[in-house]
């Protein structure tokens, strides 16, 4: 079995915000695939189903954004889950708008759901999925930067992030079914 952990804060208010887009790949990743994510366990709503032959959990947190670790070692831990077989999907404001970057490891990059995961697990041996949200140019300031990825994205980003959250889900089926691998070379 493999996890698609999608990062983000619960509740409307953050429902489309910048720092949700993983929440919604997993939900269009949910969609697409006739899986209700509507299960509610380990601090997560939890879906779980075959997609394109490979078994998936398919898994939002319900605690906000800086204490996503929780739920991904709490699915870990109960699914026996090696790390490898976790893709966390999180958005970067170090990317530009509608990039999408896949890595097998490697650190936060300033990300606190990422952080947060990273603590958890006592690992940074896990795939990672990073959607750009564009490069705002407040990011010298905490209070700045929160509002932006806070936000909510406007008119003409809309049609960007559909676009990115469509080759999201695609670079998470591809990792699910081929390997990280495979997935970084069609996806970056």
């Amino acid at each position: 079995m493999k996890v698609i952990l999608g990062l983000g804060n619960p509740g409307l208010r953050f429902r489309f915000s910048r720092h949700n887009l993983g929440f919604l790949v997993v939900e269009k990743l949910a969609k697409d695939s006739r899986i209700k994510t509507t299960q509610k366990a380990f601090g997560c709503l939890l879906g779980q189903g075959k997609i394109k032959g490979e078994q998936l959990l398919l898994a939002r947190p319900l605690t906000f954004m800086n204490l996503s670790g929780e739920a991904a070692v709490a699915i870990v831990r109960w699914k026996k889950v090696k790390l490898a077989d976790l893709l966390a999907i999180c958005d970067d404001v170090n990317l530009p708008l509608g990039k999408i970057r896949l890595r097998p490891k490697g650190s936060d990059g300033g990300h606190k759901g990422l952080r947060s995961i990273i603590g958890a697990l006592a690992s940074r041996d896990f795939p990672r999925l990073r959607i750009g949200v564009g490069i705002p140019q407040v990011k010298a300031d905490e209070n700045r930067l929160r509002k932006y990825v806070l936000g909510r994205f406007n008119k003409k980003e809309i049609k960007i992030i559909n676009e990115t959250i469509e080759k999201a889900v695609a670079a998470s089926i591809i990792w699910a079914k081929e390997g990280i691998a495979a997935a970084m070379n069609k996806f970056n």
